[in-house]
């Protein structure tokens, strides 16, 4: 099941830069996750004191470009699934301020 998508004018939670080609973290947003690139189009979302929350993963739609966001459940030692979306930001936002 698709997660909901905004429309593109809704308002950005979240920094849209992309993080650097030479493996360096960035922070998504003054409260935000920090995301760790791992490979191509797939990032680690850490909380500012390294705790693991998820992870984005980039992929290809037959309409364009999308992105998976998936949360680490430490209690069911599994992934959750939290959505895919068109934007990087709306999938950072179901972390939340970490």
């Amino acid at each position: 099941m698709l997660a909901p998508t905004t429309a593109p004018d809704s308002p950005r939670l979240h920094s849209t830069t992309h993080p650097s080609e030479t493996g360096a973290t960035r922070v998504a947003g003054p409260a935000g996750p920090t995301l760790v690139p791992l490979r191509g189009g797939l990032w680690r979302v850490t909380r500012s004191d390294g705790e693991v929350l998820g992870y984005v993963e980039r992929f290809q739609d037959p309409q364009g470009e999308r992105y998976r966001a998936k949360r680490v459940s430490s209690s069911l030692r599994r992934f959750i699934s939290l959505g895919e979306f068109w934007r990087m930001d709306d999938a950072l936002a179901c972390f939340g301020a970490a």
